[in-house]
């Protein structure tokens, strides 16, 4: 039941480009073509998401980008795929592990890439505005570590 919650929550930004396409669809975005939405309700309020291809909700491989604001934070999650991520521009500071602690981060500055195998706890920091990219299989989606972390509990 979550699940479906968790992707019906995913349609609602994956309208922009991707759910139109076909699975050999030829796809070409430019820096100004990107359109941001607000992001999945899954994620801490602030961010912005845009999927350049692919479904996230559904199995297969997507594009999606997140822009998060100066200040932002990800407590600790997993994934239920793999998490393959670039740092496409500002910084994330990346830590490993079911709790968060700031001192136990990594910098992680735009041209950076990470990749996690699923059920791998992390959490993440943004000192300034930073867009990553996230290119990977779905279905997607994020389990946080603490249940009471989960904004779609607090609403």
């Amino acid at each position: 039941m979550k699940i479906a919650s968790i992707f019906a929550v995913l349609i609602g930004f994956c309208g922009t480009a991707s759910l139109a396409l076909a699975e050999d669809a030829h796809v070409i975005f430019a820096p100004g073509d990107v359109k941001w939405v607000e992001a999945p309700k899954m994620l801490p309020a602030g961010a912005q998401a845009a999927v350049l291809f692919g479904n996230p909700t559904k199995k297969g491989l997507f594009a999606l980008r997140l822009k998060v604001p100066s200040g932002y934070a990800i407590p600790p999650h997993t994934h239920p795929g793999y998490e393959v991520v670039t740092v496409l521009s500002g910084a994330a500071k990346f830590g490993m592990g079911k709790t968060a602690d700031r001192g136990a981060t990594k910098a992680l500055p735009a041209g950076s890439f990470f990749a996690l195998p699923p059920g791998t706890a992390h959490f993440v920091y943004f000192d300034d505005e930073t867009v990553l990219q996230i290119n990977t299989n779905g279905p997607w989606g994020i389990k946080y570590v603490n249940p009471a972390d989960d904004p779609q509990k607090s609403q």
